[in-house]
């Protein structure tokens, strides 16, 4: 589930909370008690970890990764044989 962020808009109090995307938002400050809440925008955060296909395919940039069929012999660009 994700967390989002919210603030009033009349006393500037800010909250998270963990909601479903199919919750209704929360609208109820619950410092000023009025129906100023709202939803932040905000970018969401991740983090890949473990051996995947980044870490093993293509964090070094090298073509060691690469098939055969797709490995070349110089800077041509002719494929090797």
């Amino acid at each position: 589930m994700p967390i989002y962020s919210y603030k009033c808009s009349n006393c500037g109090y800010t909250k998270d909370a963990l909601q479903k995307y199919s919750d209704a938002p929360l609208t109820h400050c619950p410092n000023c008690g009025k129906e100023t809440l709202v939803k932040q925008l905000s970018a969401p955060g991740f983090e890949l970890k473990g051996k995947g296909w980044y870490a093993t395919d293509f964090k070094g940039g090298s073509s060691a990764a690469l098939p055969a069929s797709h490995a070349r012999d110089d800077s041509s660009g002719k494929k090797s044989s």
